[in-house]
């Protein structure tokens, strides 16, 4: 079995990462702001496979505290599913500078930055796989509806940070992969979303557990289609 870390587990996708993979063995890291104060995380804890860590992605503080306490042990897999949407209502005319940088932040540079920070762990493991939640939002060629500056920008950056990751770790056989969960029923997609979280995660672990390195770079949904960039 493999050790995985995912990033923001308190609730939704990433809480259904967990869950999945620890049902198939896997030992888990799990962070969170404050995973001790996540009663569904904690319930999960009788699994001895699962430890809970604390980490702000947006802070670098807390990403050295979490590296040094991930230790030198090998990381097979990260997943860096930690993101948020930002201001729903910030529109053209709107629109915040300071609204924008905390979304580009969290959504893009944080998670690259801690897949910097753990790096070293990461060329110690055996699967070298490392995934990013990005979204068909982040498409340009998909854009026809305009609008949702702040989410789409860090997204497409998000992309395109990802694919120079691919190109710059494929010698190392890394698997890097940008995928998009697809529209999934959760506090940021919504009642109305078409998928629930099980069948998004299946598939997710599924691209991310299955892919080879013909497919490292590629944007991903979740079902394993590619999505124009």
């Amino acid at each position: 079995m493999s050790r995985y870390i995912v990033t923001g587990t308190n609730r939704g996708i990433g809480l259904e990462f967990v869950k999945q993979l620890l049902a198939q063995g896997h030992d888990v890291v799990a962070t969170a702001r404050d995973p001790e104060a996540v009663p569904a995380l904690k319930a999960l804890q009788a699994d001895g496979n699962l430890s809970l860590l604390p980490l702000d992605i947006s802070d670098e503080g807390s990403i050295a505290a979490f590296v040094s306490a991930v230790g030198a042990e090998p990381v097979d897999v990260l997943i860096n599913n930690a993101g948020i949407y930002g201001p729903r209502e910030a529109s053209l005319g709107t629109l915040r500078t300071a609204e924008w940088a905390e979304v580009m932040l969290i959504d893009l540079i944080a998670p690259v930055m801690l897949t910097q920070a753990l790096l070293p762990a990461l060329r110690r493991g055996k699967d070298k796989r490392i995934a990013f939640l990005s979204s068909m939002m982040g498409s340009i060629a998909d854009n026809s509806s305009g609008g949702s500056y702040i989410y789409r920008s860090a997204k497409a950056g998000l992309n395109q940070t990802v694919k120079s990751m691919a190109v710059d770790l494929v010698k190392e056989d890394f698997i890097v992969l940008p995928l998009h969960p697809g529209w999934v029923k959760t506090d940021m997609g919504g009642p109305n979303a078409m998928i629930d979280v099980t069948t998004s995660v299946t598939g997710l672990l599924q691209r991310i557990q299955k892919t080879t390195s013909a497919d490292s770079g590629k944007f991903l949904n979740y079902d394993g289609k590619v999505i124009a960039w």
